[in-house]
């Protein structure tokens, strides 16, 4: 079924939700960290925003080994070969969660269909994996733990989902 939200965004609703359709159609997200969260409330947070997204697009959260900087880089670039990439690192760029919408809707327009968001180790990221990726970006301008900015992160993503449904989640 095709229709339209309150900002006249064209959607397709299909079995597992509905997803906003531009240019070429729908785009899917994959979060990639570095080792499953080990302290407990990361976990809950985890868990609480995948339930969250799973009616709202396609997301997909994996996990790569831990390990150094260099061999997490190393395969998170190869897990995410194919992708718009977007290193998590806060030397990066600092997007509103309006600009990040503005953002998910020109790839959607581009047809870009696949965006991965990279989240390192404790030791971050290395030079080259920075290099490899279409953008950088920051969470805040303040170091944080690997795993609770997975959990921002996920937020930030369901929120920008919320956004593209016209749902009133989100406040500006």
């Amino acid at each position: 079924m095709i229709a339209k939200n309150a900002a006249g965004v064209k959607l397709i609703c299909l079995a597992s939700g509905c997803n906003v359709v531009y240019g070429a159609g729908r785009m899917d997200f994959l979060v990639l960290a570095a080792a499953k969260p080990a302290i407990g409330y990361t976990r809950q947070g985890v868990d609480f925003f995948v339930e969250r997204l799973k009616p709202l697009g396609k997301v997909e959260l994996r996990y790569v080994k831990a390990g150094d900087s260099e061999s997490v880089s190393r395969r998170l670039l190869e897990a995410s070969k194919g992708c718009l990439r977007i290193a998590m690192d806060e030397r990066g760029q600092n997007w509103t969660t309006r600009e990040m919408e503005r953002r998910v809707r020109e790839w959607q327009m581009q047809a870009v269909k696949h965006v991965a968001f990279l989240i390192g180790a404790a030791d971050g990221h290395t030079e080259e994996l920075r290099r490899e990726c279409e953008h950088v970006l920051s969470l805040g301008r303040h170091t944080m733990q690997h795993e609770l900015a997975l959990v921002v992160l996920l937020e930030q993503i369901y929120r920008v989902h919320t956004l593209l449904a016209g749902s009133p989640y989100h406040r500006d």
